[in-house]
This record gives structure tokens, sequence and C-alpha cells, in this order.
């Protein structure tokens, strides 16, 4: 099966089940500082998920395009990718396990037409300490499910991954374990949730490889979570019903089903073939690479993680770009710069040189088309951008090759010298060490790696005091000042034109930061008129209000959208200001937001505007 092939059956099948599709949301979530991307299906769904009503009702679906920057180092495997799609179902307060699991088999079994046989399901075992209790309800629908396909399932427990590859399957087809792979939230297992954080146990399905053998470098015996691809995840029903409160785990106000599928994996198993590389998305990026490496994908395992890093790497930055997001050394940017740099290392590797990458992209934005229409709209753009990280890239290469030979002069290459050339130079690691083999000089592997997890600490608290708190904890200060960019952006229109757009917001308790399109700085002048007219609606106590209505209504009044996405039928539209005021603002918005401006208490003030790439700003702005 092709990809599209999948996601179009998938949509049709919840859709019968009366379920509204919604639309992909951006990669770059909105108004929530936790992370640089949307890396699931639900995040953009967490104000619904806690008890909001949501436009579309209480059943929805979609393919969501998803980015996991965790997933860099281990791509070049069969089965791991930075981008992906991630088919969902959610119910907001309706139906519960019994029908998303016997939903979920059914498309796979009868749909996709997967073998039963093949399938197998992990539950959560419980977490006595938080008192949520053992999902033992879970394993008797899925006795029920296999039993109707004339399967007996054994339930086995085995806790940890490492517990599981000392004890193998011992006949078992549902396997119990604990929060560490079966508790499902943002923030991981249940004592990393932050307060307001809602979450839930979990039930995977896996699809078993009998092609793939079992490598005991994973552990004497095979499992379901076992890393040696013979089994794969290809479906996670999330039961989400807990929400963290002062230290404690509640019950939410309703009771949740949050799905999420891999869509190549699915694609995968569909064709039972552990490779993802292997979908049709990447057949014609793949035969172009091997024209010009004069390479087969499947020659070497060395060439098979060669070709796998640069399809990835270029899918993920194609859709990057496309959304607005260019190389640089901050944030989203950094993440984009790194992918690209990589796929140079690994398209060098295997023979390819010189603007490769802008050649791999056509075909990778051709079969998107269809779908994602504005890849094939910005494809000049994508490809410019592409060959202009590749050019840079190679003129670092140049310097940190004329450093390294410094370096040699010296007579030996210490672990930090090679750090340094990588962190300062972007020389990397790999061919360091080439290049010392060549010379016949030893690099002290084990001083680069302490040096490298010192960086990586150092940047994982740097980032993670920068994106800390955020609108998704729900507290009163995340609401207003979220309430607050709705009239950043209506007064920034006001005095600088109604070109300006929102291209991003991050909201801390601390600050907001709202980004939007604009060729030049703004002057003080205009910082003071737009400080003026925000302070203005404050002091007036305009009230806040919302309305659920069709899409095309809600752009008949004038509603502004953001982010240029596309909405479902139905949208939830706030405005601030009424029939007596006059209304100030009319944005599409999922919430939430406080009932009247003077509830802000206090006085906008705008601490800094910057240019954060070509034709966007950003200010960064409190209240007090």
């Amino acid at each position: 099966m092709k990809l599209a092939e999948v996601r179009q059956k998938y949509l049709d099948f919840f859709a019968k089940k009366d379920h509204v599709i919604i639309p992909s949301s951006s990669l770059i979530p909105e108004n929530d500082p936790t992370t640089l991307f949307t890396g699931s299906g639900m995040q953009p769904l967490i104000p619904f998920l806690l008890g909001e009503k949501h436009p579309s009702g209480t059943r929805i679906t979609n393919s969501q395009k998803c980015f996991r920057a965790e997933d860099i180092e281990e791509i070049g495997d069969n089965r791991h990718t930075t981008f992906f799609e991630m088919l969902g179902n959610w119910s907001l307060g309706d139906y519960f396990k019994r029908e998303q699991l016997k939903w979920f088999f059914e498309f796979l079994v009868s749909c996709i037409k997967l073998d039963p046989n093949r399938l197998y399901v992990t539950v959560f075992s419980g977490d006595e300490k938080n008192g949520i209790p053992r999902d033992e309800e879970s394993v008797v629908i899925w006795k029920s499910l296999f039993a109707a396909q004339g399967i007996e399932a054994k339930d086995v427990e085995i806790m940890t991954v490492e517990n599981g590859g000392e004890q193998g399957m011992r006949g078992g087809r549902i396997f119990y374990y604990g929060a560490k792979k079966n508790w499902w939230s943002r923030s991981g297992i249940p004592e990393n949730m932050p307060e307001g954080e809602p979450g839930g146990p979990d039930s995977e399905v896996f699809y078993e490889f009998d092609s793939v053998k079992h490598d005991e470098k994973f552990g004497k015996y095979c499992h379901p979570n076992c890393d040696c691809g013979r089994f794969m995840e290809i479906g996670n029903s999330v039961f989400m019903e807990y929400v963290k409160r002062s230290g404690m785990f509640e019950k939410l106000v309703q009771k949740n089903v949050d799905f999420g599928g891999g869509l190549e994996r699915i694609v995968a198993a569909s064709n039972n073939d552990a490779d993802v590389f292997h979908a049709d998305v990447f057949f014609e990026l793949l035969r172009v690479a091997e024209k010009l490496s004069g390479k087969k994908y499947d020659d070497s395992a060395e060439n098979r993680r060669s070709f796998r890093i640069i399809a990835d790497h270029l899918r993920g930055s194609v859709f990057m770009i496309s959304e607005g997001i260019v190389p640089s050394n901050t944030d989203q940017g950094y993440i984009v710069r790194r992918l690209l740099r990589r796929a140079v290392r690994f398209a060098d590797a295997l023979g390819i040189h010189e603007q490769s990458l802008v050649f791999l992209a056509e075909p990778l934005i051709r079969v998107y088309a269809d779908v994602y229409s504005s890849l094939q709209m910005d494809a000049d753009r994508i490809q410019q951008e592409i060959g202009k990280e590749e050019d840079r890239f190679r003129r670092t290469l140049r310097n940190g090759i004329k450093e390294f030979e410094r370096v040699v002069d010296r007579g030996t290459v210490t672990g930090k010298d090679a750090f340094v050339l990588f962190s300062t130079y972007g020389f990397p690691f790999e061919m360091t060490m080439e290049l010392a083999i060549d010379r016949g000089i030893s690099v002290d592997r084990e001083e680069y790696r302490k040096e490298f997890e010192q960086h990586r600490e150092l940047s994982r608290s740097a980032s993670k005091g920068k994106f800390k708190g955020g609108l998704a904890d729900h507290s009163n200060i995340s609401v207003r000042y979220h309430t607050a960019t709705h009239l950043l952006h209506k007064a920034l229109r006001e005095v600088l034109g109604d070109h300006v757009e929102q291209k991003g917001s991050n909201i801390t308790p601390e600050r907001l930061r709202f980004d939007f399109s604009h060729g030049e700085k703004m002057t003080e002048e205009e910082k003071k008129k737009v400080e003026t007219i925000v302070n203005e609606k404050i002091t007036s106590a305009l009230p806040v209000s919302y309305e659920i209505v069709p899409v095309e209504e809600a752009r008949r009044r004038g509603a502004i959208g953001v982010f240029e996405e596309k909405y479902g039928d139905q949208v939830k539209i706030y405005q601030i200001g009424g029939a007596e005021n006059g209304i100030f603002s009319l944005e599409f918005c999922g919430g939430p937001h406080v009932s009247n401006t003077n509830e802000l208490e206090g006085r906008f003030k705008i601490l800094k505007e910057e240019s954060v790439a070509a034709g966007v700003r950003r200010i960064k702005a409190v209240i007090n």
C-alpha cells in the first residue's frame, strides 16, 4: 500500500464512525512554549482534552504532521524518522476503551488486511505509588477481540524492557508494562508531569515481522518492546482520564481517548516490510540518490544508513522550510540547519557532491503535493533555502579542514580539540576521526564524548529554562498573556498595516513573545502607538467571548486566521469587544482566554522588538 491510500482509508473509516475530519495543525506549536515542534496529534488539542468544547464536536480524526528532534541520533535504522504523519482519532468525553480498541483492531484487520496472528498488544500494569490502577479492562477487551479471530490471547507480566529481555514472550499475546512504556503524557512518566498536565494509561499495538531475526545484543530474548526490529509499534490508544493537581492524580472532567498511529509504520506493516524507507514516498528520492552516487540502497548496511539519513533529514527540512522555518543558529532554525548539514555529510559519504540536496528535494516535494499543496507552491523557495545552506556548510567544512591541519601540526588530536572542531567550526567528529586515521594519529574518543555530553546537558538545561511553563498549564497569568496577544495582533495591524499576520507565539508566565510578518524595524513611535492601543483596550474593560461558526461565516465576518492554516468546517472565533464598544479583535483561536480585558490587570509594555527571519519580526512584552 501507498501512504496516501492508507491515510485515506483511515480517515474514511473513522468518518463512518461519526468522526469529523479536521486538518493538520502547523509543525510550529501555537501558544505552546513547552516544545519547539508539534510532536504528536494530541498536542494542539490539549484545551479540548481538558474540557473545552471543540468546534467539530466530541469525535474528531486527522493525519497530523509531526516532528521529533530527539530522534535525530536514532535515524539510520529501519523504523525511526524525525518527521512523520500521525494518524489520530479522539473521543472528547464520548466513547472510551471498548469502542476504541474494537475500532482500531477492525481497521487493521478488515481495512488494512493485517494478519491478526502478527498483532501483539501491551497494557498498563498500574502505578501503586500514585494510586493509578492496573488496566485489566483493556485486557478483557483484547482477549475478546482476538478470540473472535480464533486466537487465544494469553496475558503476561513484563513491567520493564530489561525484564522483557530476560523473560521473553512466554506464549503471550497481551503484555503488561509499567509507566515507562504504557503511560502517556507529553512529559513522560507520572513523576515528570507538571501541574495541570493531562495523561493516562495506554494500550499499544505491535506488528511482528517474522523476516527479522532477534539480535541478542538487545537482550537474551525478544519481546514486543525489544529494539531488535522484529516488533514495530503501529498504534497507541491513550485513555486520557487523569490530570495532575497538587502532586496528586485526579480524574479529568471527562474521559478521553487520544489515539496516535504512525502512518509510515502502518504502511510498513501493510506491506509486511520492516523498512519504513521502502515506502512509496521515498522511492523516487532514493532512485535519484542511487543514480547520483552510483551505489545501491540495499548493497550494504552502511549504504542503507546513509540513504535513510539523507531521505529522513531532507523530508523534515522540506516540511519545516515550507512553514517558514529557515536554517539558523537558534530554536527551530537550528534543527533545520542540523538536519541539512547532517544530510550533506552522509551524501558526501555516498559520493554525492555539490548541490545534491536540491536535486533530491524535488521528488519529495512532488510526491506530497496532492495532500500538502503548499509544498508545490513554495517549491522554489524551499529549494533555494536548501541550496544556500548546503553551500554555507561546504564553506564551513573547508574552514574546519584548515583548523584541523593546524591542530595536527602539534602532533596529536585531543578529544577537546575534536569537540572544538565540532562546536566552533561545525566539523563532524566522524570526519576528524577519518582524517586522523589517514595520518596515523589517534583521537581520544572518551574525552570527546565527555565534552559532548557536558555540552548537551548545558543545552538541555538552557532549553528547559527557555521553554518552561506555558499556556498548556492554563495558569491565570498564561491565559492573560494569551488574550493580550490578540490585542497586540490587532494593534500591530492598526499601526503597521493589514499585511501583519501572526507567524508564531510563545507564552510563559513571565512574558509573551509574538512573531509577525513585517519587513522593517519598528520605530519607537510605532511601538509607543501599539502600547497605547493595547493599554486603552485593557482599561476599557472589553468583554471577551467566542462563537462556533462555519469557517466561511468566520471569514466573511473578517476573522483573522493564524499561521495561514487550513481550518475545519466549524471553527471557534474569539471576539474582543461587543455591541456597546464595537468589536476590536476577531480571530480564529482554540482558547483559553479571560472573559474581560480588565482581567489583564496591568500596563502592557514592549520589552524588545527584533528580526527573527526575512520579513518576520518578534516582540517580547510583559504586563505589570
